[in-house]
């Protein structure tokens, strides 16, 4: 006599995805559109946070220059320079040769308040300044209460 098997082994067996499958799939959907999303940023965004990063670091060495060498030091934005710079580091010794040229495409310079350069020593307390980066329709503002570092200021909402 023949035995009936109620087991589902064979071909008549349903199929699906378990939870587990399920969520791999989501969580690499998930990693694929970040992963976009980083790589469409627009380029002059990007350029202009790394020259207000750049720009900040080269003030607070030479603030510090300014301070341990007991020399007023200025900064200002040069237009048309016959030496190819794009600004200058005035009062600082010899020895310290800063840039004095963007990484990348020029930036545009407004320096905030009326005054015509950004003013960094040798006093410890220099007043509040702003100054404002432009690259085409983005920009970008470097401020500082006078106390502390110049730090990028963001107009909208990102940071």
């Amino acid at each position: 006599m023949a035995c009936a098997r109620s087991s589902r082994t064979g071909s008549g067996a349903e199929r699906g995805f378990t939870l587990i499958e399920l969520l791999v799939v989501v969580a690499l959907i998930a990693i694929a559109a970040a992963t976009i999303s980083l790589g469409l940023r627009d380029p002059a965004t990007a350029q202009l946070e790394r020259e207000g990063e750049r720009l900040a670091a080269l003030f607070e060495s030479a603030r510090a220059e300014a301070r341990a060498s007991g020399l007023a030091v200025r900064w200002r934005p040069v237009a048309d320079d016959s030496s190819g710079a794009q600004f200058r580091f005035e009062g600082l010794p010899e020895r310290m040769a800063l840039p004095s040229r963007w990484l990348g495409e020029p930036v545009a310079v407004d320096i905030l308040g009326g005054a015509g350069a950004v003013v960094l020593g040798p006093e410890p307390v220099i007043g509040a300044q702003r100054l404002r980066l432009s690259l085409g329709a983005q920009s970008l503002t470097l401020a500082t209460d006078g106390l502390g570092p110049f730090s990028p200021q963001y107009e909208d909402s990102r940071r």
